[in-house]
């Protein structure tokens, strides 16, 4: 088992609150208040969680520079009050981020037992093969 730190796990809180206000404030009809704050609190927590050195050379590596500004420009532009299109910056951003984790999340999704015979349904399975490319370790 994993211990976590003090600081890891006011990160994972602060994590969880910035999702959470992010999803609510989309649901809200992208309420500019919410999510800025579930940016600010998103950001906040996984600087705690991987700390500032980690977090800051994760984003500015030179092969993600694009992403970053893309994921970046869209939480200032929640800020300023244009949410809607912040809201499709961010998200364009974060898959460009993180879209080296997909094939890995889709791998352990797949072995829960009963999301697994989900994303194996014959529509779906298609769709998770293209996002989880290079998942052949089966």
């Amino acid at each position: 088992m994993i211990s976590l730190t003090d600081t890891q796990k006011i990160g994972m809180g602060l994590t969880g609150f910035g999702v959470f206000f992010l999803f609510f404030g989309m649901l809200l009809f992208f309420d500019k208040a919410l999510l800025a704050i579930g940016n600010v609190l998103f950001v906040a927590g996984l600087a705690f969680v991987i700390g500032l050195e980690r977090t800051f050379r994760f984003f500015f590596q030179k092969h993600k520079v694009k992403a970053t500004a893309f994921f970046l420009g869209g939480v200032f532009v929640v800020l300023i009050g244009w949410p809607l299109i912040g809201m499709v910056l961010e998200i364009y951003g974060f898959f460009l981020l993180f879209r080296g984790f997909f094939p890995v999340v889709v791998g352990f999704i797949r072995r829960v037992p009963v999301l697994g015979s989900i994303l194996n349904l014959p529509g779906l399975s298609s769709l998770v093969d293209k996002v989880g490319e290079s998942n052949n370790m089966v």
